[in-house]
């Protein structure tokens, strides 16, 4: 496991952006309180995800619009047609944390890897 950043870092229905190995994360506190991490990267046009806005518990892309499920990473709105990686969270002691492989990498729970 590795630490991200503080919940306090990112109130209800904000994004932050975070590096873990040089894997770009995006970190959600969505709608409902609950905290997502996707791949911070849009499968449609590559920009920043965490440039976007969250809308219940979705991520939209800030350039063309496209929607995604931050607990699928299966997108809801075109243009994007391909899911994103998301990752498992755990939240301790009002931190952050996402599990790593031996590389020191994210691993994505939803199988997409980019």
């Amino acid at each position: 496991m590795i630490r991200i950043c503080s919940t306090e870092d990112v109130p209800k229905g904000t994004v932050v952006s975070a590096d873990v190995d040089g894997t770009k994360i995006a970190v959600v506190h969505a709608e409902d309180g609950t905290f997502h991490a996707v791949y911070d990267e849009c499968s449609h046009a590559a920009v920043a995800l965490s440039e976007g806005e969250v809308d219940g518990c979705t991520l939209e892309c800030w350039l063309h619009g496209s929607r995604f499920d931050l607990r699928t990473g299966e997108p809801t709105g075109l243009p994007a047609t391909e899911p994103v990686p998301v990752y498992p969270v755990e939240v301790r002691d009002g931190e952050i944390y996402l599990p790593v492989g031996d590389d020191g990498r994210p691993m994505p729970s939803n199988g997409v890897t980019r």
